[in-house]
């Protein structure tokens, strides 16, 4: 069996990361981005990808990757769920190299690896693993359709678009429209992509690539989540501290101390069963259930964390220059991505033969 703890470069890797966030990720600044018209933060994206090198973790050497495996990439997503950073990771990444993986566009990955170009797979962000995905018309050499919910669209620089014909097409950004769509998370915004005629490259068949993309993604968004439900418990903790009422620390009182514990309970839970989903993913051992069970758990525990620091913080949690609502709001959004909790627990019913009757 894996050792799931920590290894001594994933630790490094994670101070790494973690110092970088604090110095160009600051709160107050990503909250002033979702006000703006470009919530995305490319400069802090072109450090990461590009200065690091992590946009190309799960990216062979020769291709200019690293050749690392899923477990460091699950270190950067933890960090970036504490910092909500505004960045295209997991969907660039994870998601999209994971599809051009299974395809063998090496060109397509090295552009990725060495931070000159941003994927986006154009799958909905709410379908499942395994899950049923919209595709467009393949007419005269063209493409034609609408697709929507497309996280990060509006910075990709290539679309990766399933068509009828059972193919995955690569597909210029710019031979398309990307039309913003409202969302909860306004750090990592939506978009529609009206394909009229647009030219695509036939990369392989989407089935096999659409599902490994999506496991992957499901896998390792598990390990956002646990960066979430830490930074909330972290913060509540540390500010219960300090806060006080009756001249006591709030932090103090049985109730609170009870809340806190159980939540702590949940979110050492989760470290596990986030950890076991990415050794899964590297090591192709038992993938399928692993990450179903990482999914079926991390959502719930997330949510919950964000909604007791908010409720925790008081009135200055329910203030908008307080970046808790910025974890709130993700954690919202992530119980949906790739498939709901409750798929999860079905998808592993089936996996593990406990069907109900």
């Amino acid at each position: 069996m894996s050792d799931l703890l920590y290894a001594e470069e994933e630790e490094a890797l994670r101070a790494a990361v973690r110092d970088l966030l604090t110095d160009h990720c600051d709160a107050a600044g990503v909250i002033a981005r979702t006000e703006s018209d470009t919530p995305h933060d490319l400069a802090l994206w072109k450090s990461l990808a590009g200065a690091m090198g992590l946009a190309g973790l799960l990216i062979p050497e020769e291709l200019d990757g690293q050749g690392a495996t899923h477990r460091e990439a699950a270190v950067v997503l933890e960090e970036l769920g504490r910092a909500v950073a505004p960045v295209p990771y997991l969907t660039s990444a994870v998601v999209a190299t994971e599809a051009l993986l299974e395809c063998g566009a090496d060109d397509l990955l090295s552009r990725l690896a060495s931070a000159t170009a941003i994927g986006a797979l154009a799958v909905a962000l709410n379908v499942p693993a395994g899950g049923a995905h919209r595709t467009v018309r393949l007419e005269n050499g063209g493409l034609h359709g609408e697709l929507t919910g497309i996280a990060d669209a509006a910075v990709a620089d290539v679309l990766l678009v399933p068509a009828d014909d059972g193919g995955l097409y690569a597909v210029d950004a710019a031979a398309v429209t990307i039309v913003p769509q409202v969302s909860l998370d306004l750090t990592r915004p939506l978009a529609t992509v009206v394909l009229d005629g647009a030219p695509g490259r036939l990369l392989g068949e989407a089935g096999p690539a659409v599902r490994r993309a999506l496991r992957a993604g499901a896998g390792l968004l598990a390990s956002e989540q646990l960066g979430l439900a830490e930074w909330s418990l972290t913060e509540t903790v540390a500010y219960l501290k300090d806060r006080k009422q009756f001249n006591r620390p709030v932090g103090g009182f049985q109730a609170v101390k009870h809340r806190l514990a159980q939540l702590w309970l949940e979110v050492v839970s989760l470290r596990a069963a986030a950890r076991n989903a990415a050794d899964a993913l590297a090591t192709g051992e038992d993938t399928d259930v692993a990450v179903t069970v990482a999914q079926a758990y991390a959502a719930p525990v997330a949510v919950r964390a964000a909604e007791e620091a908010l409720q925790l913080h008081g009135g200055i949690g329910m203030t908008w220059e307080h970046p808790v609502h910025l974890h709130l709001k993700r954690a919202k959004a992530d119980s949906i991505v790739y498939g709901t909790a409750g798929a999860h627990r079905e998808a592993l019913a089936e996996l593990v033969d406990l069907r109900g009757r």
